[in-house]
């Protein structure tokens, strides 16, 4: 069976592999994707996702530019973690350029079209999704299923010690994501166990293409790797796709959750009832643990299959 899905992305090097994972593997089907600031600037993270499907010969693919900034503030970007201008290695200046939509309307063109046949992944800051939301309430009723790779329910955070990076980045969008009805999140309880091995990388970076390409990717700064408690670096956006191909990649559990929207030390944490101590139904399907061994065998067969695409 093959999943059709959007997806949401601030490439960014761990949404380059999604994306090229996305394109690789037979079983997914990527209709389109938007774009949102992030990791870099919404000019960068654009020409970046245009860059990486032109890299793999896929400008079939329509890409819109989203939002610029978050709900309120400004996004604070990762460039130090993902390279100059969001992301490393060498991809070209691309010669196409985006659709003429805003990322949180080609959300909503896609669910009118498919409904029902196509999967909303968004893995960046969860602006252009909450935007879309409002644009059209009923888009969770309309397609096949919400997964968003941001959140912390029962860890620590990454970006502070209660916040995920892309939560903490539009703390607003997210809560109304959230909210929204019942949503998969996939955040760091899961995915720091989606990881790579340092092996892998050294040889994937000593390989022709697509290896070379996806190798530099895969490698993060020694400060960044040992957030998962190891050396292996952890390819966090790469999971929900991972998962989409094999269901057994990550385990979920129904918690009813909430989101800090302030500003201060919990802006962006999420508030699981883990010991279900309210009356509040669960609003949120929440990974709460990864199986390593599948996500890489997953991960090599995806990127094997973008030599014979």
């Amino acid at each position: 069976m093959v999943t059709r899905v959007h997806l949401d992305v601030d490439p960014g090097s761990d949404d380059a592999v999604m994306i090229a994972m996305a394109l690789g593997h037979p079983s997914i089907e990527v209709a389109g994707m938007s774009t949102v600031g992030g990791n870099s600037t919404v000019d960068n993270t654009t020409r970046n996702a245009l860059a990486i499907l032109e890299r793999f010969d896929r400008t079939d693919v329509p890409v819109a530019r989203g939002a610029a900034e978050p709900t309120e503030g400004a996004f604070d970007t990762a460039e130090w973690i993902h390279g100059e201008n969001g992301i490393r290695g060498d991809l070209s200046e691309p010669t196409t350029e985006p659709v003429d939509a805003h990322g949180a309307e080609f959300i909503v063109q896609q669910a009118r079209e498919y409904g029902e046949d196509i999967t909303i992944v968004a893995v960046g800051p969860m602006t252009n999704l909450a935007m879309a939301l409002q644009l059209e309430p009923s888009l969770p009723e309309m397609v096949d299923g919400i997964y968003l790779m941001g959140g912390a329910a029962t860890v620590a955070g990454n970006k502070t010690p209660m916040a995920e990076a892309n939560f903490h980045n539009d703390p607003v969008a997210a809560s109304r994501v959230i909210q929204s009805g019942v949503p998969h999140m996939v955040g760091l309880d899961a995915t720091h166990d989606a990881s790579v091995s340092l092996e892998m990388i050294e040889t994937y970076s000593g390989l022709d293409e697509p290896y070379d390409i996806v190798g530099p990717w895969l490698d993060y700064p020694d400060e960044i790797k040992q957030f998962g408690g190891g050396m292996d670096p952890a390819i966090h956006d790469a999971a929900v796709v991972a998962h989409l191909i094999d269901p057994e990649v990550l385990t979920f559990e129904s918690y009813h959750l909430a989101v800090e929207t302030t500003d201060g030390l919990c802006r962006g944490a999420v508030v699981c009832d883990e010991r279900r101590v309210t009356d509040n139904e669960p609003n949120a399907e929440v990974a709460i643990a990864a199986d390593t061994k599948r996500f890489r065998e997953v991960f090599e067969e995806s990127i094997d299959a973008l030599v014979e695409s």
